[in-house]
């Protein structure tokens, strides 16, 4: 199954999402660190927080880490985002001179990505979701999501690593249909592609997915996967 057929065929499912970068793509960036390693809830939750806290991100630059680490508390791990988040705006400025990335804007997605990379803790994830929701730069994120079902629908191998996966996805989906792609095959991982026990029955590409007669279809009255 090409990309185009997966791209229409979950269009088909899902809609064609529409794509509305944000303005601030440093609120991306830090909302990004923010939800790492919590959910979606929790990590908002805290974004609204520290926002309400420290109005400008020259703000926050200039706050302690033990004022944004309390701010944060909700979104969990905070004095260790905290502590990222600080040491971000410290190079964005070093770098800079100034905490806007619009500048970005003009360079070519992989300098663009790769000048975010170079950033504390910003590593291929983080770099992509700025790109792609706050400047509107074909960058693809690769999640657990869209890792685990591409490599279902054989677009990667099974060993390929998350890393890995950003630069492979990247060179093989166009990128007029890279937002599309991403935010619909997420979609799917959380709704029928799930980690255990993924709803094939339900799938709306099964037809050129080389591992639907592989994963179990259904349980079965005595607790044991049935295969079809």
């Amino acid at each position: 199954m090409t990309v185009g057929e997966i791209v229409r065929l979950l269009a088909q499912e899902y809609g064609v999402p529409r794509w509305e970068p944000s303005d601030d793509p440093m609120g991306v960036l830090i909302g990004t660190v923010l939800s790492q390693n919590t959910s979606d809830v929790n990590s908002h939750r805290a974004f609204e927080t520290l926002r309400h806290a420290f109005d400008t991100w020259q703000r926050l630059a200039d706050a302690d880490p033990e004022d944004i680490a309390s701010a944060i508390r909700l979104g969990g791990l905070n004095r260790i985002k905290a502590q990222r988040i600080k040491a971000i705006l410290r190079a964005v400025l070093e770098k800079r001179g100034s905490l806007d990335l619009g500048f970005l804007r003009e360079l070519p997605v992989p300098e663009a990505r790769a000048w975010l990379e170079r950033l504390p803790g910003v590593g291929p994830k983080t770099a992509a979701c700025v790109l792609l929701f706050g400047l509107r730069m074909p960058a693809l994120p690769v999640d657990t999501h869209v890792l685990r079902v591409s490599k279902r629908l054989g677009l990667l191998d099974s060993r390929v690593s998350p890393e890995q996966a950003h630069g492979l996805l990247q060179e093989i989906v166009p990128a007029g249909d890279v937002h599309q792609f991403h935010v619909n095959i997420l979609a799917h991982g959380r709704k029928v592609c799930r980690a255990r026990r993924p709803l094939c029955a339900e799938c709306v590409l099964t037809s050129g997915c080389p591992s639907y007669r592989i994963v179990p279809q259904r349980v079965g009255g005595d607790g044991e996967p049935v295969y079809v």
